[in-house]
């Protein structure tokens, strides 16, 4: 069973029996279908099944010439709204199934960001009719999280905003140089990181790490697209579940200047959540390419 199944309110699934019930829906009762041909034979079949506002079920499996559907793989799925970045793409496939991740190369949160893609078919539609590479305009991401806790704010002056946002471009400008192998853009990034370091520890001896800290992103246990977060809330709404009735809540994040959207259980979250606070949680990362 998919852990993040509870992100989009199937919490009380906990049987094969109910799982496969519902996936049985998903394929007879599809929103969305998508073929795509592998070979003279059989067919990569999508099946989607929205549950609410663009949260749902994505099915995936082989079809025959004879229309007899074989389920391959499933996963639940949130679209994320606007768009998150304009950096540079990669794709790669998974060993294991017909499944794809992007790595997104964002100069933004200092490193490539993992991400699990939702619009496999469109993807592989598009490698079929071009002989070039695929070409994309920006990537909207979005994360799936079980739970979470609200934390205050940090305080902050106009000036210090103005100083922060000024930091934050000077870095993006310092990595980018550093990456083309600019000798004094590595040498600043390094001295930027011991300062930093030195700053923090001593910060640390009366303060806490989260009054320093005031977003971040960073990978979190063994699996590539799974990250620990801490953003402030930028808009907020709640949405349901058809199926299960349970409520969630759809937070836009700040997250080191990268705004995406996150789906999580409002019985899971500790705290209260309110425009100007932050969220902090484990996501796992999916994304679409825009193209």
């Amino acid at each position: 069973m998919h852990q993040y199944l509870k992100a989009i309110g199937f919490g009380n699934i906990s049987k094969k029996r109910e799982l496969n019930e519902i996936l049985t829906q998903v394929e007879n009762s599809f929103t969305q279908q998508d073929l795509i041909a592998q070979d003279e034979e059989m067919d990569l079949c999508e099946y989607q099944k929205e549950y609410g506002a663009g949260i749902g079920i994505a099915l995936y499996g082989d079809m025959d010439i004879h229309e007899a559907f074989k389920r391959n793989y499933y996963y639940p799925y949130f679209l994320g709204t606007g768009i998150t970045s304009h950096a540079d793409v990669s794709i790669e496939r998974r060993l294991d199934k017909e499944a794809y991740v992007g790595i997104c190369e964002e100069m933004k949160v200092g490193i490539n960001l993992i991400f699990h893609l939702q619009n496999t078919v469109d993807l592989i539609k598009r490698q079929q009719t071009t002989k070039n590479s695929v070409k994309y305009k920006s990537v909207t991401l979005s994360g799936l999280c079980n739970g979470g806790t609200i934390l205050l704010p940090v305080l902050k002056d106009k000036e210090q905003e103005k100083r922060q946002k000024e930091a934050v471009q000077n870095r993006m400008m310092l990595v980018s140089a550093a990456r083309t192998g600019d000798p004094a853009a590595i040498e600043s990034l390094t001295m930027d990181d011991i300062d930093t370091y030195s700053k923090v520890s001593q910060r640390l001896i009366s303060e806490d790490v989260f009054s320093i800290v005031d977003t971040y992103i960073m990978p979190y246990g063994i699996e590539c697209d799974h990250y620990s977060i801490l953003g402030e809330i930028k808009e907020i709404q709640r949405i349901i579940n058809e199926y299960t009735a349970e409520e969630l809540f759809i937070m836009k994040l700040d997250v080191n200047d990268l705004t995406f959207d996150i789906c999580v259980p409002v019985e899971k979250i500790i705290g209260d959540p309110a425009v100007g606070r932050r969220f902090k949680g484990n996501m796992w990362l999916q994304g679409r390419i825009n193209f």
